[in-house]
């Protein structure tokens, strides 16, 4: 099955690397449908491409990509489509808010060309890409924010004692295969928690897990 990619960068010379890259002929089964300069061509790219998934600059002219990944996100007919945010650091005073806004993940603009094309496998599955280090980031960003809360929300109380478990490990970062590992579970069972915790607790994917554990102050770095 083909993956579909769109390339949001107000950069054409990181738009072009980035379908070089992609467009190899090692990786027959990725194809960029679309190029936008502007989170505003992002959005109307997003729609008229059907992109699987979009590889989204934070800092683009007219409509950020803050905000292009909110429209994308929050537009029922573009339920299948995901955001991978590209930043400049890991630590980046935006990657939190992204993830609020609905992007599954993010990765620095200097990854290796091998990471990329595996961030893009792995998002277009509908995962996450949170590695450890950029959640532990992620995490010590909200909690240093002024009017950040812990306010529990009744759907928590529908978890089970086990979900509860998987919840605070996917909040430090950790994967299906960590997991099963720390349970002493099989990494489909750990897999299975994790979608049914996405279920009751409204989540796109694993990334938004992570805001909510520390949003509503049930996980803690």
């Amino acid at each position: 099955m083909t993956i579909r990619v769109l390339l949001a960068d107000d950069q054409a010379l990181v738009r072009a690397s980035f379908r070089m890259i992609i467009e190899s002929e090692s990786e027959p089964e990725l194809e960029v449908v679309g190029e936008a300069a502007t989170g505003d061509e992002a959005v109307r790219l997003a729609r008229s491409t059907v992109a699987d998934v979009v590889l989204m600059d934070i800092r683009m002219p007219d409509m950020d990509g803050l905000a292009a990944t909110g429209a994308i996100t929050a537009d029922d007919d573009l339920a299948g489509v995901r955001v991978l945010i590209l930043t400049t650091f890991e630590a980046d005073e935006y990657v939190f808010q992204a993830l609020r806004a609905g992007a599954s993940g993010f990765l620095g603009k200097g990854v290796e060309p091998a990471d990329l094309l595996d961030a893009i496998r792995l998002v277009a599955r509908g995962e996450a890409l949170l590695s450890p280090r950029a959640t532990k980031a992620l995490i010590a960003r909200y909690l240093a924010l002024p009017d950040h809360k812990g306010s529990p929300v009744p759907e928590l109380t529908s978890l089970t004692e086990r979900e509860r478990q998987v919840l605070v490990l996917v909040a430090a970062g950790l994967s299906n295969d960590a997991i099963a590992e720390r349970l002493h579970v099989s990494p489909w069972t750990a897999k299975t928690h994790v979608n049914r915790i996405m279920a009751k607790l409204g989540a796109r994917d694993r990334a938004q897990l992570v805001v909510i554990a520390y949003q509503t102050g049930f996980a803690r770095g």
